[in-house]
This record gives C-alpha cells, structure tokens and sequence, in this order.
C-alpha cells in the first residue's frame, strides 16, 4: 500500500498538468489589413510560413483590406485573445491612422498588443513607360505643365504612398491628384495597364515589375540607394530634399494574449527574425529584415506615432 501510495502521489500531482491544454492545438490566422499582392502580403506570406514551423501548425493568411487597413485591424482588436488570431500591422495601421482618420473603432495602443517589428522598406516613386517622363525632373515639367491633371495612385488612404504623394505635392508643387485603391495590387494592375501615370508604393511590390520593365522607378524614398536597384537615384538625389518615407511591418495579437502563449509567439519571432535565411530572403525582396522588440519597442512606436502624425498635419493628407 506504501508502494501504491508513493506511486500514486506523483501521478495524482501530474494529472492536472497533463489535463491543461495544448497550445496551438489548430491553424492559427494571420490577418493582412490589405489584398493580396501588395508589399503586406509579401512580407505576410514567408513569414506566415516560418511562424507556423516553429509554433507547430499552420498559420493561414487571412486578406481583409479595406478602409486604409482599418477593417482587417479592427477584426483583429476585437478578437479572441487567445494567441489564434494575429496582425500583419501596417505603419499606416499603428501610426498614421490615429492621426488621419477622425474617429476609428479601434485604438491602436490600447486594444492591439505589438510583438515586434519586423520589416521596412522605403517608397519607391514608379511610372508606366509610356507616361511621357524617365526622371523626377521630367516629372515635374509634364506636373506644371498640366497643372491638376496628372495622377498618382496608392494603397489607399493613408498608405505610405498616398502620404508620400502628398509630402511630394507639399515640397515641389507638383498639383498631383490622388486616386486611393482598396491596396497596392490593383493599383499596379492600372499602372501597369496605363490607367493611371504614377504610383507611390514601397518598393518590393514594385520590385519584379521594374525588373520585367512593366512599370519604371524613378527614385527612392530613402536616405541612400537600395541594393536591388542601384542604378535607381533617391528623391534627394533627383532633386527633392527632405523627403524619406519607409514603410514597416509589425505583428501584433490582440490585447490580454496570456502571457505564456505571448512569450512562445515572441521567441518564435526572434527566431525567425534572426534566422540568416529570412534575412537574405527579405534582403533580396528589398526589403530591410529589421527586428524591433523588448523595452525598444515601445519608445520606437511612440516616435513614429508623433513623426507621421506630424506628417499626416503637415501634408494636409486626409481620408477622402
């Protein structure tokens, strides 16, 4: 009975860990605030991939664009906080939206709970070849000269690009008109089909066509060169200073994830974000495999909160 007992003992003890529930014990979904195709999704699509290798299941990407991110955002804000349910965020998602929209479902620092950034990568400035300009100066000759009537289109309201658009218009006087698309994908299918001249948009979703000569770059957004286009000059070069727009990419959860469910989505990013593979993957992309967590993170979200919300002012960009 003795023996019994000092058997038993450990195993009663074990029984109710043993009951406690696996976690993931599913598919877990991967919420990208715009269609599919634009620079979210490339960034989303690999990293979705990895995130589910190491967590154990499939990680399934969930395209729910609309509203400048805000749909698919405000779906993941009200969501289960179970670990199940994740967010591609957006820079225009967590930073310049508080400051574009006038009243949003959702508030971004208090119902979404950021892991890390996890990608950048600047704005390229790309035309359809047969728009008549090769350069950001023959650009601006074809803008005066038919003041109001050339167009540039985006992702949507407050992307990056409608606001590097709008930061190009306040600097050079250009007059360009905004066309807002629901993403970045069907805004390039009109851009390379030659519905619309001009497009701003990070520059991976633009990368394969620029290489395939379906669509031109004219310059980068960005502080120096980029290597996938060397050749290409940035806005400062071109003749347009103080202009540099990087978009970035962050995963988020929903606010009150338990924190053990929490940290094993955290080690998994640092993992991956870490991982030389991804990096050069990302690297080749165009894209600048960054990874921003821990005490940084959020001293990081508070500066770029306060720097877009300052543009967005500035710029005069509005939702409409």
């Amino acid at each position: 009975m003795r023996r019994r007992a000092l058997i038993a003992g450990p195993m009663a003890m074990a029984l109710p860990a043993l009951a406690q529930p696996r976690w993931p014990d599913r598919s877990l979904r991967l919420v990208v605030p715009f269609p599919a195709g634009g620079p979210t999704d490339i960034v989303a699509r690999p990293f979705a991939q990895r995130l589910g290798e190491l967590l154990g299941q499939a990680v399934i990407v969930d395209n729910r664009g609309g509203a400048g991110g805000n749909v698919g955002a405000e779906a993941v804000a009200r969501a289960a906080p179970d670990g199940y349910t994740g967010l591609l965020a957006t820079v225009g998602v967590l930073a310049i939206n508080p400051a574009l929209y006038p009243r949003l479902p959702y508030d971004a620092s208090v119902d979404l709970a950021v892991v890390a950034v996890i990608a950048a990568a600047p704005v390229a400035v790309v035309a359809h070849p047969a728009a008549g300009f090769a350069s950001i100066a023959a650009l601006l000759d074809e803008a005066r000269a038919r003041p109001g009537r050339l167009a540039y289109g985006s992702a949507g309201n407050g992307s990056p690009g409608h606001l590097a658009g709008a930061i190009f218009n306040r600097l050079t006087g250009a007059g360009l008109t905004h066309v807002a698309y629901r993403g970045s994908a069907p805004a390039t299918q009109d851009l390379i089909g030659g519905q619309i001249p001009l497009m701003f948009d990070p520059v991976q979703t633009q990368l394969p066509h620029i290489q395939a000569g379906r669509v031109r770059a004219l310059a980068i957004a960005s502080a120096a060169r980029i290597a996938a286009l060397p050749d290409v000059p940035t806005l400062d070069e071109a003749g347009v200073a103080g202009q540099v727009i990087t978009a970035w990419w962050a995963l988020a959860l929903p606010a009150g994830v338990p924190a053990p469910i929490a940290e094993r989505i955290d080690d998994a990013t640092r993992r991956i974000g870490t991982d030389p593979a991804w990096r050069e993957q990302m690297t080749r992309l165009a894209i600048d495999p960054v990874l921003l967590r821990g005490p940084a993170l959020g001293a990081f979200l508070a500066a770029e909160r306060a720097q877009w919300g300052a543009a967005v002012r500035d710029s005069g960009a509005t939702p409409d």
